[in-house]
């Protein structure tokens, strides 16, 4: 084996009854300090904290060339976090050239400087020996989950923070109310009412992003050990929340409908979930849309056995098809629905600005878990997404962000068509930024594709990382690919220059 190098005080007996994947894991966990730098409540991605770590640990010499790392799925259970996170450091650091990968060989250090060494004994990198090591911004990156930069309403939200301060002074970088700023609760309700939610101001509660509003929701209805029932995909979020709660997750399979509802019954019988999470429009990371009646039959299904439903409404106005059906709070007529949103996907990610719709005694409960999290959602923040609801600007700000989005799934679809391999199927979403697709069973797996695609110039997410569990063979086959991230010029690059990887990748293994 090339390199291992991560011999010191944690060698001595402790791991001896691990595999060696998992020893190589552990080690390098204890020895690089990995999980003591990961913030998980900071802005910035844990993906990128631990390609910082890594780094750090290349220049310092405690991961010396050679060395090889353990696989992404290892190490993320050692870390505690997802394997997206995982591969998505490694892939940074192979964008930059301290990292090699070769496919059925595993992932290694190649350089403290960003470039392998002559004649070193890595593996070879590049299924064409001219594609080399891209520089990281010519990589075209379809693997995140952010909106494009050039879709963000910059000017309008540096005017409404100008005004903000101007009008509010201090005050409006105080201490706001737990609830949130009272004003930005009354026009979330008022904005909710156009898509059929009719709810009191008192009902939000505004949260620091959407991804918070799931997780206060399942630590509020949720104990360790309890079971959360989702479909199978669903959205690695959740999945990372589960993890860190120490929750049984279960999955219901999807199809082009979304939630095959046929299956709920036995699902609750087998499992007794204590709460269903789910995407009903839009579905992260399928694209999928629920028709009106399975919606009904959910909510019907769910009060029955008396199991409330999280409600993931993120992706809801990113709709450039068909109407869609309205949210499931919106048909909620058993009152068993917690509605999760926000403004991150349509306005602004980093301003964290999201919402609950809660009613009853659950209200109380998941104000004292916010109050423990962060006190509040940044006031400033708050004032400034206020602003922007009751100028009018949402509105003409979300017709030109789905005229953008439909052109680049459009110039998605028809690039797909021109450049992948035969046998390729992948969704025709109507709403939404993400395009599910599945390769060819005869060839490579997605995981054995991404480092090839990598050096190939294109990155995408790895489809087996939304599933639950590891009982679907067919899970290793796809990717997810956010076509929104890009213009179409370059949406057609990318889409060519994946192609161009599956076949190189496909002609190595």
């Amino acid at each position: 084996m090339v390199g291992g190098n991560f011999s010191g005080p944690s060698d001595l007996g402790l791991d001896s009854g691990l595999q060696p994947d998992q020893r190589r894991a552990a080690q390098l966990a204890r020895s690089a300090h990995i999980a003591a730098q990961l913030d998980r409540h900071s802005a910035e991605p844990l993906y990128r904290q631990l390609a910082r770590t890594l780094r750090e640990r290349i220049a310092e010499g405690a991961l010396r060339v050679g060395d090889k790392l353990p696989p992404s799925r290892v190490l993320a259970a050692q870390l505690g976090v997802s394997r997206m996170c995982v591969v998505n450091a490694y892939a940074e650091l192979l964008n930059e050239g301290l990292l090699a990968a070769s496919p059925g060989r595993g992932t290694f250090v190649a350089s403290a400087f960003g470039a392998a060494p002559e004649n070193s004994a890595l593996p070879s990198i590049a299924a064409n020996p001219s594609a080399g090591t891209l520089p990281a911004d010519s990589v075209i990156a379809f693997s995140g989950g952010a909106p494009a930069e050039e879709f963000l309403p910059v000017a309008a939200i540096r005017r409404a923070i100008e005004a903000v301060l101007e009008r509010d002074g201090a005050a409006a970088v105080a201490y706001e109310e737990t609830e949130g700023y009272p004003p930005l609760r009354a026009a979330v309700a008022q904005h909710l009412a156009s898509l059929g939610i009719r709810t009191a101001a008192e009902n939000v509660l505004i949260t620091g992003g959407c991804q918070q509003a799931l997780d206060l929701a399942v630590q509020a209805l949720l104990n360790e050990g309890d079971t959360l029932l989702t479909t199978n995909p669903t959205y690695l979020g959740i999945l990372d929340i589960a993890r860190i709660r120490r929750l049984r997750v279960v999955g219901v399979p999807v199809d082009a409908q979304g939630l095959r509802t046929e299956l709920l019954d036995s699902a609750l019988v087998a499992y007794r979930p204590h709460l269903i999470y789910i995407a009903p429009t839009h579905h992260n990371p399928t694209g999928s849309v629920m028709p009106l009646h399975r919606r009904r039959v959910l909510l019907r299904i769910a009060a029955a056995a008396d199991v409330p439903i999280l409600e993931d409404g993120v992706y809801h106005e990113l709709s450039y098809g068909d109407e869609p059906p309205p949210p499931l709070k919106a048909l909620d007529e058993y009152g068993i629905v917690v509605h999760a949103n926000g403004f991150s996907k349509i306005v602004l990610p980093g301003t964290r600005i999201g919402y609950l719709i809660v009613e009853g005694g659950l209200r109380a409960r998941i104000l004292r878990v916010k109050q423990a999290a962060d006190i509040c959602t940044p006031s400033l923040n708050q004032r400034a997404m206020h602003h922007f609801l009751v100028s009018g600007a949402l509105s003409g700000h979300l017709d030109r962000v789905r005229r953008a989005c439909q052109q680049r799934r459009d110039a998605a679809l028809k690039a797909a068509q021109r450049h992948l391999p035969s046998g390729t199927r992948w969704s025709a979403p109507s709403g939404g930024v993400y395009l599910w697709i599945e390769l060819p069973q005869h060839g490579v797996t997605a995981a054995q594709l991404y480092p090839i695609a990598l050096q190939h110039g294109v990155s995408f997410a790895i489809g087996s990382e939304f599933f639950v569990g590891e009982s679907d063979p067919s899970a290793a086959y796809f990717i997810r690919v956010n076509f929104a991230q890009q213009p179409p010029l370059r949406i057609e690059e990318g889409m060519r220059r994946l192609g161009a990887a599956w076949r190189a990748a496909s002609q190595q293994l």
